[in-house]
């Protein structure tokens, strides 16, 4: 006979209480590890550093980076998400925003920038739960295709490759971003060794 035992669940409060070196989120009470490779860190740190330039010359709100969490999702109260990047509005950035733990409000913008490992499941249900919880604009963001996926709250979208660029629309209005500015990072990259014959 075999006995199956189950994980105990861990709280939001719990999570806020572990090492600060790791970076999970949490999913129905399971601490989900959000590791992020150098090549999305990378390509994280050209975005991030575009939009938070373009925020800070116009006053528009803060962007916050990957060590930001959010426990804003009305679906699953006690779910916290880490995005990579987002952004609130100014006018949407109340005292609560700075209070210890996590931001409870849903941010207007996030970047996801998928990492080797990630599973295709969990990128679409890390969009979903900011699009359920009224984050406006979503951006996924795919290295090995070097395309962007758009999301909007209102469940339209589109994929925007080299070529194209990223357009702020209604959140970031007048923010433009080719993306071929994103993928920059990976042209240092050493050629891919061929497959002997």
């Amino acid at each position: 006979m075999s006995v199956v035992l189950d994980k105990p669940k861990v709280t939001p409060e719990e999570l806020l209480r572990l090492p600060k070196d790791r970076r999970y989120e949490l999913v129905d009470g399971e601490l989900v590890e959000k590791p992020m490779s150098a090549i999305s860190g990378a390509i994280g740190g050209r975005i991030l550093a575009r939009i938070d330039r373009f925020v800070e010359e116009r006053a528009l709100g803060t962007v916050f980076n990957a060590d930001t969490s959010y426990r804003c999702f009305p679906h699953a109260p006690d779910r916290v998400r880490r995005p990579d990047i987002s952004f609130i509005r100014r006018e949407r950035l109340g005292p609560e925003i700075w209070a210890e733990g996590y931001i409870p409000i849903a941010p207007d913008l996030v970047v996801e920038i998928v990492s080797p490992n990630d599973l295709v499941e969990v990128v679409e249900a890390r969009v979903e739960d900011y699009l359920e919880a009224g984050t406006p604009l979503v951006w996924v963001v795919y290295p090995t295709t070097r395309t962007v996926r758009v999301q909007r709250v209102d469940r339209t979208g589109l994929s925007v490759k080299v070529g194209g660029e990223l357009d702020g629309e209604q959140v970031l209005p007048g923010f433009r971003l080719p993306v071929r500015e994103i993928f920059r990072p990976l042209e240092q990259l050493p050629p891919k060794a061929e497959a002997p014959a």
